[in-house]
């Protein structure tokens, strides 16, 4: 018999769209993929070279629990030359993708019965560590009108002794919504003592407005980063915790224990990532915003609505619910009937029902295909 906590995790809906997407792909169908949230461009090859020649020159041994200095050192350089935010490598522990770090980080946070104040919707698997870790999500239902963006004055209205963190993702997933500054620096303000977590996996993929880190407007926060998005690679597992440095012993002994350290010759790929050549990313940013505007054009054109333009990530969540309330089994049906691919809404909490979340990290010409296909089939 396994825990309870466990046996009661939901599925991650969007891997069970794609597995039952690559099965009709092994029988097959012509499958077009707006669902998985995963770059489909090549890892840079500066990037490659850096992780082959440090497993040819023998560094593939164990690094510091925290990562390597000169890694933790760029990360440092990098929100210093982005945000003019001072933090030390000490701050920084290297992780093998930014879930470990999250696991860790709960782990560390919580004690049972804490809460967690977070959107609803929200990434998919946030509840999942909460509750893993013993803790209690605090869901807010968020607005549509305003892009499902948390407000300071609902924040305020939730704490409470029980609770141990504020958590927030800017750019966001599902929405692709970015956090104007305003609201950075009001969340700050009306967090006080309890701790903001802040997910910048998408930090950079920005296409109006600035691009923000909570760093900027407060030391009481913890911020999950990594390379998978910006960067192209999801495979590699690289992310990064930064963290109050009061806070690091603990964290750092966690990782000696559970994780011993990140993998090292993939460490060095994310040191060339950071200093090396930012053309590749560049070119992707612009191919990305392209994509949006025409996908966000089409969705409504097929008759669903997003009553807030995403202006950052590689997500739209369009509202769907003339098609179907039960978004689950829309997908479902949209994928065997037309051989499109999109992620239902429940994935990202109930406060998402009846709403499909479009992925374009695919190519312009599969995303118009997939959309002809697609508006065909609700227009019937």
């Amino acid at each position: 018999m396994l825990s309870r906590k466990v046996e009661n995790i939901p599925p991650f809906y969007v891997m069970e769209i794609l597995e039952r997407a690559q099965e009709l792909e092994r029988e097959g169908r012509d499958i077009i993929h707006l669902e998985i949230g995963e770059p489909d461009f090549p890892t840079a090859p500066h990037i490659c070279e850096a992780a082959t020649s440090a497993m040819c020159t023998g560094n593939t041994k164990y690094t510091h629990s925290q990562g390597l200095l000169e890694l933790r050192q760029a990360i440092v350089e990098n929100y210093k030359n982005k945000f003019d935010v001072n933090i030390t490598p000490e701050q920084v522990m290297i992780t093998s993708g930014t879930s470990p770090a999250m696991l860790l980080l709960f782990m560390a946070l919580i004690d049972p019965g804490d809460e967690v104040i977070m959107s609803n919707p929200h990434y998919a698997c946030y509840p999942n560590f909460v509750t893993t870790a013993g803790g209690v999500p605090d869901f807010i239902y968020t607005n549509e009108g305003n892009g499902f963006m948390l407000q300071p004055d609902e924040i305020a209205a939730h704490i409470n002794p029980k609770t141990k963190a504020i958590l927030i993702n800017s750019p966001s997933n599902p929405t692709g919504q970015v956090l104007p500054e305003a609201t950075f620096r009001e969340l700050a303000k009306v967090a006080g003592k309890v701790p903001i977590i802040s997910d910048e996996i998408y930090q950079g993929l920005v296409y109006k407005g600035e691009d923000h880190t909570i760093l900027e407007y407060t030391e009481n926060a913890f911020v999950l980063n990594g390379f998978s998005k910006l960067y192209a690679m999801t495979g590699w597992r690289l992310g990064y915790l930064i963290t109050p440095k009061k806070h690091i012993r603990t964290l750092q002994k966690m990782q000696q224990n559970f994780f011993i350290s990140t993998n090292t010759f993939v460490q060095y790929a994310g040191i060339a990532a950071l200093r090396g050549p930012q053309d590749n990313v560049k070119k992707m940013v612009s191919t990305y915003d392209k994509r949006r505007r025409y996908l966000l054009k089409r969705i409504i054109e097929a008759g669903m609505e997003v009553k807030s333009e995403p202006k950052g990530a590689y997500y739209i969540l369009a509202d769907a619910r003339k098609f179907g309330e039960d978004s689950l089994e829309l997908s479902q049906r949209i994928l065997e009937d037309t051989g499109v691919a999109v992620t239902p809404g429940i994935d990202f909490g109930d406060g998402a029902e009846g709403y499909l979340r479009f992925s374009y990290a695919n190519s312009l010409e599969n995303i118009k295909e997939g959309m002809e296909r697609l508006e065909a089939y609700l227009k019937k």
